[in-house]
């Protein structure tokens, strides 16, 4: 069994139960766990990297994220549009994705959440082509497995096409009965429950805009006799909470409790952006998770989500980038940052101070993902470190508090190391498992190929 030391952090933050912040903190790693915390260990280990200069942290946890867009950033008819016409105008490129575009978008997006401190990610990929997409959800996992990231893709869906009221165009949408019975396929395949899992499964039906509630009712019924979580969008915009009144004759929140999500403490949401208190109370009661979204509400002019009045109200509370075309970017410290900003004008400047941010990034996104092995240093936990350098220019003056400066300051959001089950897979700010330039060049061709496709 290898081993690995961290030793002489500026900082270790452990974000355990305690919260210690160590100065000249030490981690000792056996495998993929941490066995010892502390400071000036006395151990030896067949690894050893000096973090003088450093701060180190659990590894960040993602909870929400579309890969596949991580193709179509940035484009220029979409950059000012809110949700509804966003998904409108980008479904009819999506649905030209093949899995060579796929591999490509899954391993950038993924690559850029190692090389910015994510050990841990999510993926919700429901975009399903009627031509050569059996095998997408598989080809994530390969194409995470070689990168080294923990990875929880979710295997979404849409039922409700444009010709049932639906937004997304029929050719994407499929069955009931066929989505039901490649959930099972995937849970039984790849779903690991046991203790340091690189792979785990969910089931995510896309929103309550593009699903029937058949699907929603089937879902919650097959993950609790599979033992799975759950997982969808829900209270993004006002226009969904006008679309749910309308059909439904629910809010949302309401919508998804009659469907049996909101009770067994397995499900998590993304966005909830327009919940009111008492959702908020019962959210906390049920133990349904958010996956907050600040870059991506605020690019597409959704809103702020309550947050601080979800961690009031004891609401798991997890940080996520979402899709590369609503955020363009898959940069979790970057993600941190505006987490931390957005709620000081939401709810007031001192509503969110930098250690609940890291707090919400670790061990807020463990809990959303009912993981208690990872988002903390301590022993026992996975070996999952995100260790950030701020010896530099761009942090001088603010080493009074190390920790917060990384959310404060810094003109680069790249780690100088990342480790996953204890295993290095970013080293001095470089991807070790995949040549960056050659996936840069691989994205950019696979971007191309589906623009032309969709006659862009």
């Amino acid at each position: 069994m290898k081993t690995l030391l961290v030793k002489n952090a500026l900082v270790l933050a452990t974000m355990d139960g305690k919260n210690r912040e160590i100065k000249g903190g030490d981690v000792y790693i056996e495998g993929p766990e941490i066995k010892k915390v502390g400071k000036g260990l006395k151990v030896k280990a067949d690894t050893v990297i000096d973090a003088k200069g450093c701060v180190v942290l659990p590894g960040f946890v993602n909870t929400h994220h579309h890969l596949y867009q991580t193709l179509t950033r940035n484009l220029p008819k979409a950059q000012d549009s809110k949700l509804f016409d966003w998904l409108i105008y980008l479904y009819d490129i999506w649905k030209h994705i093949n899995p060579e575009a796929v591999y490509a978008s899954t391993q950038t997006g993924l690559g850029e959440l190692l090389l910015t401190g994510c050990t841990t990610s999510t993926d919700h990929l429901y975009l399903f082509p009627r031509k050569n997409s059996g095998f997408f959800i598989d080809t994530q996992i390969e194409a995470a497995r070689e990168l080294g990231i923990r990875f929880h893709p979710t295997r979404g869906s849409m039922s409700r096409g444009r010709s049932n009221g639906g937004l997304p165009p029929d050719s994407v949408v499929q069955t009931e009965d066929f989505i039901m019975k490649d959930c099972e396929r995937l849970v039984h395949k790849y779903h690991d429950a046991d203790k340091f899992a690189m792979t785990q499964v969910a089931l995510a039906p896309c929103s309550p805009f593009s699903v029937t509630t058949e699907l929603l009712k089937l879902t919650a019924v097959m993950a609790k006799k599979w033992g799975v979580r759950m997982h969808t969008h829900l209270a993004e915009t006002i226009d969904e909470e006008a679309f749910c009144k309308k059909l439904f004759k629910m809010r949302p929140l309401e919508y998804m409790e009659s469907v049996g999500w909101v009770s067994e403490g397995n499900a998590w949401f993304a966005h909830c952006v327009y919940i009111n208190e008492a959702e908020a109370k019962k959210m906390g009661k049920t133990k349904t998770g958010v996956a907050h979204c600040p870059c991506s509400n605020l690019r597409l002019g959704s809103g702020i989500a309550p947050i601080r009045m979800f961690l009031d109200h004891e609401v798991p509370v997890g940080l996520a980038v979402d899709g590369s075309a609503s955020n363009d970017a898959s940069d979790m410290l970057g993600e941190a940052r505006q987490c931390m900003l957005v709620h000081r004008v939401k709810s007031g400047v001192g509503s969110m101070p930098a250690r609940d941010v890291f707090k919400i990034a670790t061990r807020g996104g463990a809990a959303v993902l009912g993981r208690a092995d990872i988002g903390s240093l301590e022993p026992g936990k996975a070996a999952d470190l995100a260790i950030f350098d701020v010896s530099g220019l761009d942090f001088a003056g603010s080493h009074s508090d190390p920790l917060a400066a990384l959310l404060f300051c810094g003109a680069s959001h790249r780690t100088k190391y990342t480790v996953v089950n204890g295993k290095v897979v970013v080293k001095n700010g470089r991807l070790v498992n995949v040549d960056e330039t050659k996936l840069t060049e691989r994205a950019n061709k696979a971007a191309a190929a589906l623009y032309r496709k969709a006659g862009c």
